[in-house]
């Protein structure tokens, strides 16, 4: 097996079987819906054109290519659909790389070569190995031509190779019809933490941010939406269409979307809250009527609240169904038949205690809480001071309305820095 540069295969000299020159590679292509490694032809600079050679009929590839058949029976390239064109669709390109979790630019392609197996004599196999996507592929490109061969390696050993397989690249494709060719999903993608995806997009031109949203699933372009900076979540959010903006901010929590849609035009805001389901919107509403440097402004409506009567079972049984965030479990909330707040429950009291246990005797004390109109610095300091993970939040009445996480803080701090 040995590794060919993209970079040395582009302008190589194309042989006939006599050992005429033929031509010049100007092209690399795949095939993706068939193989999305393997080489499947070379688009040929010849006299007569461009012409299509099929890497099937390649005898050889070292000091340049050696067709098997004559150039008047390769067929004129007339058109490139259903193929990816390695320089002019790859080179160049953001990439994402999925372990390095950040966009990369890439510099070269590395090609993998090997033998045909069950034909006589051996017919090349070229397979797209990997992407180089550090110094050395650009000093290769950078170079060639100009600096005598033995000198251009003997500078590229001195530099370490930084590549990423090529299984582990999606490449974004902001023109719709390339990425339908391509049959490379965002799978990879999605399988990042939030925040890593969040990363990835600041990262991105704004149409490629637009292509990234349009084919993540919903709960996954959600929770990577809370994650990214306001000015790039508001700008991702005003580049797409209302109904699909609106599938996303729903599976927002209801605090990130208000938060969100508080920042947007006014026409826009309403746009959405069309698109989105009854109860979502409702929810979205009522905290857009607070103002967002109070406790009601930072507080979310997803929690846990339980009658004073319930049972450490109850709790459980509310936890299997509640489909809120996680950090909004760490605490289950006690209230009257009013609504009032009445007491608090740490997650593991209830996990160490029999299913029967009264909630009402593992309330711990004291009972902090915050009035909505709180301004958000002291909500801050109360976290601080008791070392919470949650904050609930009451209207004049005591009535329990909502409740703060620690990371809605930590993204206030953040904010503040």
């Amino acid at each position: 097996m040995t590794t060919l540069a993209l970079s040395e295969l582009l302008g190589a000299t194309v042989y006939d079987p006599s050992g005429a020159v033929s031509g010049r590679v100007r092209e690399v292509t795949l095939t993706p819906q068939e193989d999305r490694s393997r080489i499947s032809s070379l688009i040929v600079k010849t006299k007569s054109g461009n012409r299509v050679l099929s890497f099937a009929a390649v005898s050889s590839i070292n000091g340049g290519v050696k067709a098997a058949t004559a150039a008047g029976e390769w067929p004129p390239a007339n058109g490139t659909e259903g193929l990816f064109l390695l320089e002019r669709d790859l080179l160049d390109q953001q990439v994402i790389d999925i372990n390095g979790r950040k966009v990369v630019r890439v510099n070269d392609v590395d090609l993998q070569v090997d033998a045909q197996k069950g034909t006589v004599p051996a017919h090349p196999v070229l397979r797209v190995q990997s992407v180089d996507v550090g110094a050395r592929g650009a000093i290769r490109r950078l170079l060639r031509g100009v600096a005598p061969k033995v000198a251009l390696h003997a500078l590229l050993g001195r530099i370490p190779p930084r590549s990423i397989p090529w299984n582990f690249v999606d490449v974004i494709e902001t023109d719709p019809a390339r990425r339908v060719k391509l049959k490379i999903s965002h799978e990879g993608l999605a399988k990042l933490h939030p925040a890593d995806i969040a990363d990835i997009v600041e990262d991105l031109a704004p149409d490629e941010r637009q292509a990234v949203f349009q084919t993540l699933d919903e709960g996954v372009a959600a929770e990577a939406l809370e994650e990214v900076e306001p000015k790039v979540q508001k700008a991702i959010v005003e580049s797409l269409d209302s109904s699909r903006a609106a599938d996303i901010v729903e599976e927002m929590d209801p605090d990130a979307a208000a938060d969100l849609l508080g920042d947007l035009p006014e026409e826009r805001t309403e746009q959405i809250l069309v698109q989105m389901e009854p109860e979502a919107q409702q929810d979205v509403v009522e905290l857009l009527e607070h103002q967002e440097e109070t406790a009601a402004g930072r507080m979310t409506t997803e929690f846990l609240a339980l009658p004073e009567t319930a049972t450490t079972q109850n709790a459980i049984d509310s936890m299997r169904e509640f489909e809120g965030g996680v950090e909004a479990v760490s605490t289950i909330y006690l209230v009257d038949s009013h609504g009032t707040l009445v007491g608090a429950v740490p997650l593991a009291r209830i996990v160490l205690a029999p299913p029967s246990t009264p909630m009402s005797s593992l309330t711990q004390e004291p009972l902090v809480f915050s009035h909505e109109g709180v301004a958000e610095n002291e909500v801050a300091e109360l976290f601080d001071k008791y070392n919470l993970l949650t904050l609930p939040v009451v209207d004049e009445h005591n009535k329990l309305t909502g409740i703060i996480t620690s990371d809605d803080v930590i993204s206030m701090l953040r904010a503040k820095l």
